[in-house]
């Protein structure tokens, strides 16, 4: 039987209340919410006695608030995307004070099924010059940052296995050969879909995922909130997945 953990949730929007009523639904405890700096001032001292701390906030605040969990001794579950800048000092701080951190892009089961296929697809076509690849992620408006996390992780996968492609790029601009193109589209009511596109002059490859609710990142995020129970260091969805 499970271990029935006490979670703070960190970050209330559409994805907090998900992972609310996940955690609930599996018969965890969520002990503390916090939203806000007044928040952190008034209840902030709770986080000591949690279990675990989920974290989906915005991309200015994410990495203080792993700081805080790290402070109070608390293993941290990260969706947040658009601070990795920050993420070599952040792992940094975790292995000095022999913390946890779990972070990933997106914590769908069937997205890090698809990162394998798109580093499996890119090894495949790494050589194959005639084809080019392109990203096209398409998320609700609500979405802060721009390419998302999941598309970023996608374009590196490619980028790594081609060696004619150094970075990736907006695609709405012109770009040079060594630019992957990625292309985002704000809509409203899309939970998120992703699409690797290789084109050539003969035919075309694509794979494509696309999320139907906020349900399986809150899922995932509580899978990995019980799976780094009683372990230390930095840990992603290939770790837990064993992929």
């Amino acid at each position: 039987m499970k271990q029935q953990l006490k979670i703070a949730i960190i970050g209330y929007g559409k994805m907090g209340k998900t992972v609310e009523q996940t955690a609930l639904a599996r018969k965890h405890h969520i002990i503390l919410i916090i939203d806000n700096e007044d928040d952190w001032t008034t209840k902030g001292e709770k986080l000591k006695d949690c279990d675990a701390a989920i974290e989906f906030t915005t991309p200015e605040t994410a990495a203080d608030n792993i700081r805080k969990c790290f402070e109070a001794g608390v293993p941290v579950v990260s969706g947040t995307t658009g601070w990795y800048h920050d993420l070599p000092n952040i792992e940094k701080l975790c292995l000095k004070q022999k913390n946890t951190l779990f972070f990933a892009s997106n914590f769908s089961i069937g997205v890090n099924i698809f990162f394998a296929l798109n580093e499996k697809l890119a090894g495949m076509l790494s050589y194959l010059e005639g084809y080019h690849p392109r990203i096209i992620e398409t998320h609700h408006t609500e979405k802060l940052d721009a390419p998302s996390g999941t598309a970023i992780t996608l374009a590196k996968q490619i980028i790594d296995a081609r060696k004619s492609l150094d970075k990736w790029g907006d695609a709405s601009e012109i770009l040079p050969s060594n630019v992957l193109p990625v292309k985002s589209y704000r809509i409203e009511n899309i939970t998120g879909t992703h699409v690797v596109h290789y084109n050539s002059v003969i035919d075309s490859i694509e794979i494509k995922h696309t999320s139907h609710t906020r349900t399986g990142f809150a899922e995932g995020a509580i899978l990995a909130a019980e799976w780094v129970q009683n372990k230390e260091g930095i840990f992603t969805m290939q770790d837990m997945l064993n992929l």
